[in-house]
This record gives structure tokens, C-alpha cells and sequence, in this order.
């Protein structure tokens, strides 16, 4: 068996040693082991998590082969779950994998406590109330559910948890944090000790931006009563002013400090997301809080002493014109105030752990210096109860997009593939599987889809009959294609979960999302399999449609899970 270290090597250097060892603790269990789940948990297995669990009390049937790859001729009439256990199994050897032959709705209704005992659950392919009461049990023994579904050419991945905390939310536009508008001692000190009026040429064209900036900004400040520049005309005068310390025309330190000039006039202190998160109610921590509240218990405290109203400083300093010897000595600077203050939070949370009767060495340094370097990227994602999803949308948003031509689709995927859990419900069967009664069935999904309508308080509106009809045509098909690509979202989330990073597209939400409502965001996202897709939001579900359907020769509706939108 390949070392760890080895068979892991590609990933590692995207989430480090740490994110792989939360990785390998992860514990997972699926629910229906069909070409869907089946597809999701193959990609949790190769990436390594701790263990698997699959449910699944039914047996491999013939037209299984045509749509499950983890299963062969041979496999007929055996169990489901211990088919694709083994197949699993020996794709990843390191891997603890174990299976339950049993009906997936039983387990739910008959003992609820089974799924405490996992990291998280990936449930496909189950019917809506077995999904609401799954929901429930879930979010009761804080553990993440994943809701993954395909149906003929659509789908749906779900994700519903209590709350998820984001260390590392990599947000695509994020200052330096360079603190060019409230410099420490030793970053004036250095400033100081650098002429700009140098009649040297190479030494002139090799101070980095950040020394002209801070110099420059100081100069401002006491010609104008502390003050930064902050009106249009101020910011252009500023400009002006660093233009005249050029001494020649090929300065690039200065064409970079006249592009940074802006940075000086950002606002001090925290931002408004990070304000909420040290002000929530969560970071009045007790010896039940989480390590991240602790962590952010800590970091309040030091934002309000040794921080002076700042987070701790990052660290890292871009690449800038300058000379060798000024940007190490710019680099170790920044450096040392980086280690200072994440020593001080260091001390803070170990006092805190020790306050509420915790271990003061729990949470490792290393976690401490990740958060500290991360501390101003902070996201908090709360997640409403699936039920809440269903019963309490936003009726406004929701008869704006299902008037709206580019919109009406998916939100019509989105209501019928509730419809055909309903029309099961009722009738035993999806509408669809039998040529017999296509009209009887197409009728029947109708009033179902316009009941939901209803129930959502849209009084009035209808799908269109080339949509009713699509989704008559998919029969209940799980094709295999369509699977793999719902299990690749659904696994692509949950990996993100022990790893503490962003889901899915989070970095465009708000910091606790409203619960209990319905809505719905235009968003334009590119994705490998197609080239230009549009998205929107649904509440918890982000539907991902191309840009022409064509009911004649088909399309791919894909809804993929996300957390909620204000």
C-alpha cells in the first residue's frame, strides 16, 4: 500500500497535510447506492476520507448494468450495497468501508440515532418526506446532509446543515493586507530610515511602493490634520503628488505606488462581515463551542487589545519593483508583526480553552496560525431546515422568475421534480414508465405541479405543457451520464466540508443568509461541461441551466446545492 504522502501527493498541495488528515477522519454514510451515489462516494473514496458506510436493502437487477459501472453481470441478485462496497473498496485499500443491507426509508423511521455517528450523509434518490424527516434528524445530531438526485436530464444536489464555518473562503478580490493607512512602529521606523529625495538613480527606482506610499501618506496626513485623502478631488491630488517625487520617466516603484495609492484610503479597522462574526451570539463560547468559535472568541478579544481595532496582519507581501536588500528587510517585517500578533491570539485562545474546562492545547498551533492568516476572510454560512425550503418561500421572487423568459425553465424543473415525488407518493409508480397511460399521466403531473404551485401561494400559475411532457419523457431514468455528473457536485461539496472551505459559489452570499425564504439570484458561472451556463438560486439550490433547450432534440438541466441568498 502507497505511503499517504505518495498517493496523495496532487491534493496535498492544494489543502496541505492538515486538510487531508481532517479528510481521512471524515465519516460517510450514502443512502442508495445507485449510479448517483455511487458516482459521489467513488470520488470521496479516491480522495481518501476516513470511512464509508452504504445503505441499501435492494438487489442488483439487470437493467442496473446499463447505468452502474460498480456493478456486473455477475452481480445479479446479489446485494446492491456489498456489490459496490467491494468495487469501492478496491479502489482505495486505506479506506474502511463497510455496507448495511436495509432499506434506506426504515433505517429513517425505525432507528433515527443510526446516523449520529457520521461526519456527514449523502442521500440519493430519496423521496421528499423520507428527505424532510431525514432533515430533521440530521440537523438534531449536528451532522451535514446532502441531497443528491438525478432524474432523466435534470437533477439536484441539496446541502443542508446547521451552520458552516469558512476558514480559507479564498474570495477572488481581496486587498493586500499591507496596513498602508495605519502603519505599526517598526513599518514607520523602516519608512523613516529610507530617503526619497536620494539622488541616486538605482537606489531612487528601487524603493518599494509600500515605503513611498507610507512616507507619502504621512506627509499628506500632516499637511491636511491627519487626515487621508478620501474625496475624488483629494485621491487625484494624492496621485499628483507622488507623480512629482518621480526623477525619471522609467520609476516602475512609483507607477505601482500611484496604482496602490487607492489602499491608503480604505477604511481602518474590520470589515462589516467580520464585525458580525466577533459580534455573534456563537462567540460567547463554553466548553461545548466548536474550535473555530473559540478561535473567534480569541480573536475578538485580541482585535479589542493588542490589535487596536485590527485583525491580525496577514504576513505576506506581493512582489513590488524594489531592491533585494529592501524587500527581505520589508519582507521580515512584516513577518515578525505577523508572528506577534498570531501569539497573541495564540495565548487568548489557550486561556479561553482553559477558562471553559478544555484542554488548552486542543486546537493545534498550526490551526491557530491558519486562522490567524486567514482572520479578515472569516464566512459563516447558515442553512435553513429543508421543510423551511418548501413551505416558505418568497412569493414575490418566486412569480417574478416564473414569468421571466430566461428563468421559467429551471424554476419549472426545479417545481416538477417535486411533482414526480408527489405523483409517486401517490401512485406507486414515476409517470412515465408505461406507454399506456401517457395522457392519464401527463394530466396527473399537472394538477400535482400546479397543487404545488398553490401550496407556495403562486394562485394561478402554470408549466408550460412542453416542460410537463419533458419530464413525462424521463420515466424515472437515472442515466448514467447525467449521475455522474450530479455525485461529481455533490462530492465536490462534501470534501469541501471537513476542509473548512467555501461551498460552492458561498463567496457570493451574505454572511448568515435570512432563513425561511425562497429566493432566487441571477448568476452567470462557466462550468466543464458546458461553456456558458446561466445559474440561479433557489433558496438552498442553485440551477444551472444552458442557454438554449431545445425540447425536440433534448437538453441538460442541472441543479446543483448551495447555501441560501439574501
Amino acid at each position: 500500500m502507497a505511503e499517504p504522502k505518495t498517493k496523495y501527493d496532487r491534493q496535498i498541495r492544494i489543502w496541505g497535510e492538515q486538510g487531508q488528515t481532517a479528510l481521512e477522519k471524515a465519516s460517510i454514510c450514502l443512502l442508495n447506492c445507485g449510479p448517483t451515489g455511487s458516482e459521489a462516494l467513488k470520488n470521496l473514496v479516491l480522495g481518501g476520507v476516513g470511512s464509508i458506510t452504504i445503505i441499501d436493502g435492494s438487489k442488483v437487477e439487470e437493467g442496473d448494468l446499463g447505468n452502474n459501472f460498480m456493478v456486473d453481470e455477475s452481480s445479479i441478485g446479489q446485494s446492491k450495497a456489498k456489490c459496490v462496497c467491494a468495487f469501492l473498496q478496491e479502489l482505495n485499500d486505506a479506506v474502511k468501508a463497510k455496507f448495511v443491507e436495509e432499506s434506506p426509508e426504515a433505517l429513517i423511521e425505525m432507528n433515527p440515532s443510526f446516523f449520529s455517528q457520521f461526519t456527514l450523509v449523502i442521500a440519493t434518490q430519496l423521496k421528499e418526506p423520507f428527505m424532510l424527516k431525514l432533515d430533521k434528524i440530521c440537523r438534531q445530531a449536528d451532522v451535514m446532509l446532502v441531497v443528491a438526485r438525478s432524474y432523466g436530464l435534470t437533477g439536484l444536489v441539496r446541502i443542508s446543515l446547521k451552520e458552516h464555518t469558512v476558514i480559507e473562503s479564498k474570495p477572488d478580490h481581496f486587498l493586500d493586507d499591507l496596513r498602508l493607512n495605519n502603519p505599526w512602529p517598526e513599518l514607520k521606523r523602516f519608512a523613516e530610515s529610507i530617503d526619497l529625495s536620494t539622488t541616486d538613480p538605482v537606489v531612487h527606482k528601487h524603493i518599494p511602493y509600500v515605503i513611498i506610499l507610507v512616507k507619502m501618506a504621512e506627509e499628506w496626513a500632516n499637511a491636511h490634520n491627519g487626515s487621508l485623502p478620501s474625496t475624488r478631488e483629494e485621491k487625484r491630488e494624492f496621485k499628483d503628488l507622488l507623480k512629482s517625487k518621480k526623477i525619471a520617466l522609467d520609476e516602475d516603484n512609483y507607477k505601482e505606488a500611484i496604482d496602490a495609492s487607492f489602499k491608503i484610503s480604505a477604511s481602518r479597522g474590520i470589515s462589516s462581515n467580520l464585525r458580525k462574526i466577533v459580534d455573534d451570539s456563537s462567540a460567547e463560547v463554553d466548553s461545548a463551542s466548536s474550535d473555530f468559535w473559540v478561535m473567534v472568541a480569541a480573536l475578538k478579544e485580541f482585535i479589542l487589545n493588542e490589535g487596536d481595532g485590527e485583525a491580525p496582519l496577514e504576513g505576506a507581501i506581493p512582489d513590488m519593483t524594489s531592491s533585494t536588500e529592501f524587500y527581505v528587510n520589508l519582507q521580515k517585517i512584516y513577518q515578525a508583526k505577523a508572528e506577534e500578533d498570531f501569539l497573541a491570539v495564540e495565548r487568548r485562545v489557550r486561556d479561553i480553552l482553559k477558562k471553559v474546562g478544555r484542554d488548552p492545547a486542543s486546537i493545534s498551533k498550526g490551526n491557530i496560525k491558519s486562522f490567524c492568516r486567514n482572520a479578515r476572510k472569516l464566512m459563516v454560512c447558515r442553512y435553513r431546515p429543508i421543510e423551511d425550503e418548501f413551505n416558505s418561500p418568497t412569493l414575490s421572487e418566486l412569480q417574478k422568475y416564473l414569468t421571466d423568459e430566461d428563468y421559467s425553465i429551471a424554476v419549472g424543473f426545479y417545481i416538477l421534480l417535486r411533482a414526480v415525488d408527489r405523483f409517486a407518493t401517490n401512485y406507486n409508480r414515476f409517470p412515465g414508465l408505461f406507454d399506456g397511460a401517457v395522457d392519464e399521466d401527463i394530466s396527473r403531473l399537472k394538477t400535482i405541479a400546479v397543487g404545488i404551485l398553490s401550496d407556495l401561494g403562486c394562485n394561478g400559475s402554470t408549466l408550460t405543457d412542453d416542460l410537463i411532457n419533458e419530464m413525462h419523457r424521463f420515466g424515472g431514468a437515472e442515466l448514467h451520464t447525467v449521475a455522474a455528473v450530479i455525485g461529481g457536485i455533490a462530492s465536490q461539496e462534501v470534501i469541501k466540508v471537513p476542509l473548512s472551505l467555501s461551498l460552492s459559489v458561498s463567496s457570493r452570499s451574505s454572511l448568515f443568509p435570512c432563513l425561511g425564504h425562497l429566493s432566487l439570484t441571477p448568476l452567470i458561472t462557466s462550468l466543464n461541461c458546458w461553456d456558458c451556463s446561466k445559474m440561479i438560486m433557489l433558496g438552498e439550490i442553485a440551477l444551472i441551466v444552458p442557454y438554449e433547450y431545445n425540447f425536440k432534440n433534448g437538453g441538460l438541466f442541472l441543479v446543483s446545492g448551495n447555501e441560501d441568498f439574501r
